[in-house]
């Protein structure tokens, strides 16, 4: 994929007036009253059709700033230079549960994980540890040669033994013995077993990839609500939902003129597959970038904010998530796209679910949509809401009950670079305090 940006970059007076309309909270600003254009309640906005399905006053927030930013907001009903825009994560954001879980655990019951080069799982991440890579290979090594299908659906116990091993490494990041598999990354642009979903692809096709996520995103969504599946020895969930009430927000957003987009920590190819039934295409989604090699993915990463390609240091995680969207989106590059955006520039709407979105949320100048799966970091800064743009939505499906105690904000809620447990921090450096779970499957 072409490194460069997808939307113009360009910006005016006007725009940069807009942009200070985004604002839902008490420390929004209504900007030069001679450059606001009020949205009429009798023009012909789009409206989400599914308000009543959102918890409190969300809607109700999340459509003023669809009026403000939208095409009803625009002064003489001119668009910006800058075309407004919202991103969204996707697993567990835009549905429920994860289609990085879901596309493996399909590979490995139909015999899809190829057996990597020199039998040789270092091969496929940087950081895996001797641990990982001999544990793997012990399992896996002797089941078929570099390049060919791993027999991981049948039953018998060295078939299962590979497949648990796989799984553990996705879901535990340990080795079935409990040994430690991913080391050495940057925590806040990378996460060595989401990179590793997409890494393990290599010798495939990217359109291949997608063949193989289509298939498996069909069984995901003929399974019931509720199904498990077999996966080597464990039962894994084995069903996926779309948010009707996102695709409505999609729908009402890209009718009002605003750009949408995906921003995924699952590779990209999974997401172009799943974003089509949203109305978003693959040249509107962005996820975790692997190069190729006479057209094969080869389990290599393209870099971002000056981290060069091959380096396999950066993804769409944290801080990566910001980057990807300042250089592919906006047209940032350099390290200057690992920072916030200049306020203009920056999305009007995000949405997210966990600690990799937290960065690309905090960046949003309208509203904040965080989808409550109790994950402490993206709480913590949710709850803490410290400028009125922070909004906390139950799961649309299977919405989780009360946290009990607090999120421990003020100690452990946060990873630094070298994955180590911290406070969570403002942008001026004060601790956000422990915080309540007050949105919830009751309310």
């Amino acid at each position: 994929m072409p490194k460069r940006p997808l939307v113009p970059a360009l910006l005016t007076a006007a725009a940069l007036a807009l942009a200070a309309l985004g604002a839902v909270g008490p420390a929004a600003s209504a900007g030069p009253a001679s450059q606001v254009a009020t949205a009429d309640p009798a023009a012909d906005c789009p409206q989400l059709q599914l308000a009543d399905r959102w918890y409190g006053d969300n809607a109700e927030r999340i459509q003023r700033v669809i009026d403000r930013r939208g095409r009803c907001g625009w002064v003489d009903g001119e668009p910006p230079a800058r075309t407004p825009y919202a991103v969204f994560d996707w697993d567990n954001t835009m549905i429920k549960n994860d289609i990085s879980d879901q596309t493996l655990f399909w590979m490995i019951g139909h015999d899809k994980i190829l057996q990597p080069p020199g039998k040789d799982w270092r091969t496929t991440s940087q950081y895996m540890t001797d641990a990982g890579a001999r544990a793997l290979r012990r399992a896996c090594g002797p089941l078929a040669e570099a390049g060919e299908p791993l027999p991981t659906r049948a039953r018998e116990p060295r078939s299962v033994r590979c497949a648990d091993e796989i799984l553990s490494v996705r879901t535990e990041q340990t080795t079935t013995g409990g040994a430690k598999v991913f080391a050495g990354y940057h925590h806040r642009r990378m996460q060595g077993m989401y990179a590793w979903v997409g890494q393990v692809l290599q010798g495939y096709t990217p359109a291949q990839v997608r063949r193989l996520a289509t298939r498996a995103r069909t069984a995901a969504l003929e399974a019931p609500v509720g199904a498990t599946q077999r996966v080597g020895s464990s039962r894994e969930t084995a069903w996926i939902r779309y948010y009707p009430e996102m695709r409505d927000l999609v729908r009402t957003l890209r009718a009002a003129g605003i750009e949408t987009w995906i921003v995924s920590a699952s590779p990209k190819e999974f997401a172009d597959v799943w974003g089509r039934a949203v109305g978003i295409g693959p040249d509107h989604t962005l996820g975790v970038f692997q190069l190729t090699t006479n057209g094969r993915l080869n389990g290599r990463l393209e870099g971002c904010g000056g981290v060069p390609d091959r380096a396999d240091s950066i993804m769409t995680y944290v801080d990566g998530k910001r980057c990807f969207i300042n250089e592919r989106i906006v047209g940032i590059t350099g390290r200057t796209a690992l920072r916030p955006a200049p306020y203009a520039q920056r999305p009007v709407i995000t949405g997210g679910d966990a600690t990799t979105d937290v960065s690309m949320l905090s960046d949003a100048t309208g509203a904040r949509i965080v989808l409550n799966r109790n994950d402490d970091e993206v709480m913590c800064r949710a709850y803490d809401d410290p400028d009125g743009r922070w909004l906390v939505q139950p799961m649309f499906i299977q919405p989780l009950p009360r946290k009990e105690g607090r999120y421990p904000c003020s100690t452990t809620g946060a990873l630094d670079p070298d994955g180590d447990e911290v406070p969570v921090r403002r942008p001026d450096g004060t601790v956000v305090p422990d915080q309540r779970d007050t949105v919830h499957a009751e309310n």
